[in-house]
């Protein structure tokens, strides 16, 4: 171990291979927000359901402690640029990819192979996060190789 500890545990949490997801919803004015997440699970089939987790110090997170209703789109192997736009700090996202509405007008990226559209059921608090957990309303299945982050960098199954 090193002086830091912390940066150590993410290095080791950072050794399990994730597929990268855009968390959508809309703001109280209606204005599409999204952030970059690779915490998404399933978490039950009957009744369909997932959960991400949200940072206490993300700039979404009153968003999301708010908002009844989230989409989670899958990003593929050609989509790094998606996942770093909505990694970053760029205030209007939504200009510059193309997508529509879903259910409860719920931003849904386009060429994502896979789409949720959910219903917030649960909020449990996870230390420095909150984990939610949503109930699947409709969902859209395109087998894509996926967008892969491991070890701090992204990667693909090739």
């Amino acid at each position: 171990m090193t002086n830091n500890p912390q940066r150590e545990l993410r290095n080791a949490m950072g050794n399990f291979a994730t597929g990268i997801t855009v968390i959508t919803a809309l703001d109280g004015q209606g204005n599409p927000r999204g952030m970059t997440a690779n915490s998404f699970s399933s978490v039950s089939l009957e009744p369909a359901m997932v959960s991400w987790c949200v940072g206490r110090d993300s700039r979404l997170f009153e968003l999301f402690q708010q908002t009844d209703h989230f989409a989670v789109n899958i990003l593929h192997s050609g989509q790094q640029a998606i996942s770093q736009l909505f990694a970053g700090s760029e205030q209007n996202k939504f200009d510059h990819v193309n997508w529509h509405p879903g259910l409860h007008g719920l931003p849904i990226l386009d060429d994502c192979p896979c789409h949720f559209q959910c219903r917030i059921e649960h909020r449990h608090p996870g230390g420095d996060h909150i984990i939610l957990v949503g109930r699947v309303l409709e969902f859209s299945n395109e087998p894509l190789e996926p967008l892969i982050f491991h070890g701090g960098q992204y990667r693909t199954l090739k």
